[in-house]
């Protein structure tokens, strides 16, 4: 428990750093009044959201309308548009950060001070108040929801994070003006997380206290099967935009001349490997970046490849032909492909369209989805071995100059 002296420490702290706290609220009145009375202590600027509240929630917020900026609408909308709600407001205020608490009475007011002692430590981050997830009272179904939500977190952004699903948090509202959401519940804090991490927003935690109530003294408006369901969906979404945009955008952002430079010396100009098996490297990748299996298509080729013991560097390098600004060329010859293979006329319309009308090629390619699969299929096996190919014949010649310039004493 802090004195009075550290929360008006505090207090001004939060001023000079020109942050408020967001509340969102749904039927909460057993504990909402504590819980404001609680962050006052520590924020001038609090704003309460009033999530469509059916019960006595929106009689003792308006105790409270002289001390909180109140948003309140109805019906319930769910905690994603309560979020928006309120990250909406603090903008628009000019607020540089903004904290968000849930009012439900499992997070302690007095933790308000760690976010603002890490936010001065590392500025414009977006930090997360990481819970004890093996403290008494924890639901089960709470570690395990967190353990799936933390995996698909990691593979989606490269971040570890022990808690992606508690709502205590910082936010760098003022870097998130123009970034656009579209989940309205519970999802909303693993979206909003991911795409801050996609504009290159830090994401930290930070260790936080937690109480939970025993049994049904507990309140909690998270539907295990809805919503677990609406996660599952967002993150499905969030994987495939991962592996058809973010990674691939990340790779080519993070090429320079030294780096490629070193990664060619180090995966294809290796003497402890054989030519012939760097070369099924390409071509085993170049084969899985084109097989119609969209949105998994890097993923495989790395795990196969790790049975077939292939060089996983060159086999993700490779697969990464399947980036977006590849994907009309690739539908194109796999539809052409397939009509030359089958000996069928495919409708004019498909090719009239243009290459790069990438929705008109999907559209039509609903009514040839067979000729399509048929044809990715030859077409990939014709890309590999062609690749392939070009890959073993390059680097048998780059082979023999490196052999040349060893024995001269110069280098490549």
């Amino acid at each position: 428990m802090r004195t009075t002296q550290e929360k008006e420490v505090y207090k001004q702290k939060l001023e000079t750093l020109n942050c408020c706290v967001i509340i969102p609220t749904y039927n909460n009145e057993q504990t909402i009044a504590q819980v404001i009375t609680d962050v006052l202590a520590y924020a001038t600027h609090v704003i309460v959201v009033n999530d469509g509240a059916t019960d006595n929630t929106t009689e003792i917020l308006k105790t409270f309308e002289n001390k909180v900026d109140l948003i309140s609408y109805s019906p319930n909308c769910g905690k994603g548009i309560a979020l928006r709600t309120g990250i909406k407001r603090a903008q628009e205020k000019n607020f540089r950060y903004a904290i968000t608490i849930d009012s439900d009475g499992q997070h302690f007011a007095d933790d308000i001070p760690v976010f603002i002692d890490k936010i001065e430590e590392q500025p414009d981050t977006l930090i997360i108040g990481a819970r004890n997830l093996n403290q008494e009272n924890m639901p089960k179904k709470n570690t395990f929801g967190n353990k799936f939500s933390n995996f698909w977190f990691r593979f989606q952004t490269g971040i570890n994070l022990p808690d992606t699903q508690s709502g205590f948090r910082l936010y760098p509202v003022a870097l998130m003006k123009k970034a656009r959401y579209f989940t309205s519940k519970y999802e909303f804090e693993i979206e909003v997380m991911v795409k801050a991490a996609w504009r290159g927003i830090p994401v930290i935690p930070v260790s936080i206290n937690v109480f939970y109530a025993e049994g049904d003294k507990r309140v909690t408006h998270f539907r295990p099967g809805k919503d677990f369901t609406r996660i599952s969906i967002l993150n499905t979404y969030l994987t495939i935009l991962t592996l058809l945009w973010y990674k691939p955008i990340r790779l080519v952002k993070g090429l320079s001349r030294q780096n490629i430079k070193a990664f060619l010396q180090k995966h294809f100009l290796d003497a402890n490997e054989s030519v012939m098996r760097k070369s099924s490297g390409v071509a085993f990748g170049v084969f899985m970046g084109i097989v119609p299996i969209w949105g998994y298509q890097f993923v495989s080729a790395l795990i196969l490849a790790h049975f077939m013991k292939l060089n996983k560097a060159i086999v993700g390098l490779a697969a990464q032909i399947s980036v977006p600004p590849m994907i009309p060329f690739l539908v194109y010859g796999s539809l052409k492909t397939g009509q030359l293979v089958l000996g069928k006329n495919i409708h004019e319309s498909i090719f009239n369209s243009g290459i790069h009308s990438v929705s008109a090629i999907w559209e039509n390619m609903k009514v040839h989805l067979f000729e399509y699969i048929i044809g990715s299929m030859v077409f990939a096996v014709a890309m590999a071995i062609l690749f392939g190919l070009i890959t073993y014949i390059v680097l048998k010649i780059i082979g023999k100059k490196v052999l040349v310039n060893v024995e001269e004493g110069t280098s490549l």
